[in-house]
């Protein structure tokens, strides 16, 4: 007696609708870390300092032996930035609040050269300059509120951010995954 087995090819497309419940369930997934990021903001600011401090050990630990292993011109480049992202590593691990202010510090930052930019160009423009103009003041008044109430608001703003961040991408995850579960591409970009 033969058997007779089907394979299926992985590169033919998949069925309409398939996988839909995988974007679903990592759209809730997200959706309830950003809730209880924004029920917990020092928690989740202090969990994304962790993460970070992680990824700048990891990036630390690889260009360091890049640099010793390697032999190519930017040796002492890469043993510089792998000691460099080494030690800001192990600071943001072993003294995350440090390393929260430092995040919150640089977003502070880059809010107000943000602003200033946005105005400079809002007022070159011919068409659009007042919300040009309105989102570079509505960033520097953010700046200037960030800064100003640092060190408070180290303990607390990054965890707003991921808070942020996870809402809006568990939202997004599930419409698309209802919308995919109906037939449509996920997260499908308009035909032109």
């Amino acid at each position: 007696m033969t058997e007779t087995r089907t394979f299926t090819d992985p590169l033919a497309p998949a069925a309409a609708g398939a996988g839909w419940a995988w974007i679903l369930a990592y759209g809730v997934l997200s959706l309830a870390l950003g809730v209880l990021a924004f029920l917990n903001p020092f928690a989740a600011t202090y969990a994304a300092t962790l993460v970070i401090g992680a990824f700048f050990i990891a990036a630390g630990i690889v260009s360091l032996a890049a640099g010793f292993m390697g032999k190519h011109e930017g040796r002492g480049y890469a043993i510089g930035f792998g000691l460099l992202s080494l030690i800001i590593g192990v600071l943001m691990a072993f003294d995350p609040v440090s390393g929260a202010l430092s995040l919150t510090l640089l977003v502070g930052v880059w809010l107000g050269i943000r602003g200033a930019l946005e105005i400079g160009l809002g007022a070159r423009f011919s068409r659009g300059r007042g919300l040009m103009i309105a989102l570079g003041v509505v960033n520097i008044l953010l700046a200037i509120y960030v800064l100003a109430t640092l060190p408070w608001s180290a303990l607390t703003l990054p965890g707003f951010i991921l808070g942020i961040s996870f809402v809006f991408g568990g939202v997004t995850s599930i419409l698309s995954a209802l919308h995919h579960k109906k037939g449509a591409k996920p997260f499908a970009a308009p035909a032109l």
